[in-house]
């Protein structure tokens, strides 16, 4: 099943046009406890009218859970969810990525809409059909391809979030133009995200998601070209499940004190987004290295992460720990560690592998080098 993504002007009238076209007995929302407050609001009433069941979890990646999961199965078992029952996913990325496989799994799968309402879930976790959980330490291992129905892209649900959460979604954006187009990537790197203007910025969400659907459209289980859409992320999700192993925030450099006071992240974890940026950073470096992109592209770039993210702290010593995580990065084969790389913006070139020595390098430059 094809999902439609709306990128609607009347999150009202949309949402209740998708409802209506959607299979749908009961009527059940997935929130966590932040956009319950300062999104559900939004849409309430319309929820009202169809009597549906909020469910409520509490925020922050660390809490995509199968324990999490067990509640939403058990909260639409105790809510009389049926097969034909209809789950409305409103939340950032680990709603829509918890939701969407809860919804994939209960009953043998029941439709579901996602509704994001970050910048981060816009552009990347509620379009293009994955769902997951982490488990064992590891980000989004179990999971799986599902659609939603419909995905409602509203950027009314922006001016709930801060600076800091603006700029993890942006991050995949700036992925995005990489491996798109260079106008698209000049726009975004001249962009003011630290204060944006959200008209401005729902036009560049649309052609943000456009690249992603057109690429998953071509490979939705991520056979061949979908493997572009990690780019950034063997090098990111490293440095996110390491941040999440640190105690009391040891992690951050002076530089992200800002995203320590994020109220969407617990004080040791690196926002995904941050993480993708820092990782974007690298996997470019090891790009211009041995797939020839650009170097003035890769420093530019690589000054616009710096000016509107800050630094990572990690030393010489953290090398063994993130090695390893990315050798568990499901992307790779055996012990291989896999890279997609660019020969210059929107030239892919994905099953790319870098040696230790190579990963040790982009690390270096990562924390001193741009």
């Amino acid at each position: 099943m094809q999902q439609r993504v709306i990128i609607s002007q009347d999150i009202e009238h949309d949402l209740a046009q998708a409802i209506a076209e959607t299979e749908h007995d009961r009527v059940f929302v997935l929130t966590d406890d932040i956009t319950q407050e300062c999104c559900l609001p939004k849409v309430a009433s319309l929820f009202a009218k169809y009597n549906a069941t909020t469910i409520t979890i509490r925020h922050d990646d660390t809490n995509k859970t199968l324990a999490t999961l067990a509640d939403v199965w058990t909260a639409l078992q105790r809510g009389g969810a049926t097969r034909h029952s209809l789950l409305v996913n409103l939340g950032g990325g680990m709603v829509t990525d918890l939701g969407g496989f809860a919804a994939a799994t209960f009953k043998r799968g029941i439709n579901f809409i996602n509704i994001p309402t970050t910048l981060l879930a816009m552009v990347d976790a509620a379009v293009g059909g994955k769902t997951g959980i982490n488990f064992g330490g590891l980000k989004n291992e179990v999971g799986a391809f599902a659609n939603a129905r419909y995905v409602i892209v509203n950027t009314c649900f922006l001016d709930t979030l801060d600076t800091v959460n603006l700029c993890s979604g942006y991050a995949e954006m700036l992925k995005h133009s990489l491996i798109s187009n260079a106008q698209m990537w000049t726009e975004h790197v001249n962009f003011d995200i630290l204060q944006p203007d959200l008209a401005e910025l729902q036009r560049m969400v649309a052609a943000s998601i456009a690249v992603k659907e057109h690429i998953v459209a071509d490979d939705p289980h991520e056979h061949g070209i979908r493997k572009a859409l990690n780019f950034g992320h063997t090098i990111g999700h490293a440095l996110e499940e390491f941040s999440m192993q640190q105690p009391g925030g040891a992690v951050f450099s002076a530089r992200l004190l800002p995203l320590a006071r994020a109220r969407t992240a617990p004080k040791n974890t690196l926002l995904h987004g941050y993480a993708v940026a820092f990782g974007l950073i690298g996997e470019l470096y090891i790009s211009a290295r041995k797939a020839g992109f650009p170097t003035a592209r890769l420093h530019q770039t690589a000054r616009f992460i710096r000016e509107n993210y800050g630094a990572m702290a990690f030393t010489c010593d953290d090398y063994p720990t993130l090695l390893n995580l990315m050798r568990h990065d499901k992307k790779n084969t055996s012990d291989t560690i896999n890279f997609t790389l660019l020969h210059d913006i929107g030239d892919i070139r994905i099953n790319q592998t870098a040696t230790d020595e190579e990963i040790r390098e982009a690390l270096d430059f990562i924390r001193e080098g741009y």
